[in-house]
């Protein structure tokens, strides 16, 4: 696992960093251990806490997400200075990277299909372009977006976006490099994706507030 400590570095993906994941934060979601949500198909994943307790798997605790060590995956934590907070959590390989977020939803609502065209919204306006279309989790978006490099001159950065509604909450995730141009080709990406576990806790949360993400106890000792 890599932690960067940057007080001002933005996240590798801006998608998914910028872009709102719902337009109203007012309802408030309250806890209710037996409400069905639209939960992931079992053995499918992502998973929810409830369906993994007990198995065994030795998973990296970030609060709201545990990830297992995936093979040819590196865990990646952006970490602000400042405030030690998590900014961002990112599975990193040789040919492209997965940054994901996991956000509180209601109980039996379909959060994506509300957030999807707010996302592709946002993209227009900052000069990008969202196309849709089905993949292993449903509708998904394929995304460019206008960057500027360092030395001045622009690119276009792909990225493919996803979500996936769970037991009152919605994992988000952002494929960049070469799994965002070639998901066919590269079906271990989702395959990663799939081992991540969604905690998302009782506590009364907005509807698309961002689901809390911390350090490991055994880095926050580290100086």
């Amino acid at each position: 696992m890599r932690f960067r400590r940057k007080a001002e570095e933005t996240a590798t993906s801006a998608e998914a960093t910028t872009t709102p994941v719902a337009s109203s934060t007012e309802a408030h979601d309250a806890p209710d251990a037996a409400a069905a949500g639209t939960s992931p198909a079992a053995g499918a994943g992502p998973f929810d806490a409830a369906q993994v307790e007990g198995d065994g798997i030795e998973r990296a605790d970030l609060g709201s997400v545990l990830v297992p060590a995936i093979a040819d995956r590196e865990l990646r934590l952006q970490v602000d200075e400042a405030s030690g907070e998590v900014r961002a959590v990112m599975l990193a390989g040789p040919d492209g990277a997965c940054e994901f977020q996991a956000f509180a939803a209601p109980r039996n609502g379909d959060l994506w299909s509300t957030v999807r065209p707010q996302i592709a919204e946002d993209l227009a306006r900052r000069g990008g372009t969202a196309e849709e279309r089905e993949g292993r989790w449903g509708t998904e978006l394929v995304c460019a977006l206008p960057v500027q490099r360092p030395d001045g001159t622009v690119a276009t950065q792909p990225s493919r976006i996803i979500g996936i509604n769970g037991e009152r909450w919605l994992l988000r995730a952002s494929f960049l490099g070469r799994p965002a141009v070639e998901p066919e080709a590269t079906p271990e990406w989702e395959d990663a994706l799939a081992q991540v576990v969604v905690r998302r806790g009782e506590q009364a949360m907005p509807v698309g507030e961002p689901l809390p993400v911390r350090l490991p106890d055994d880095a926050r000792r580290v100086r």
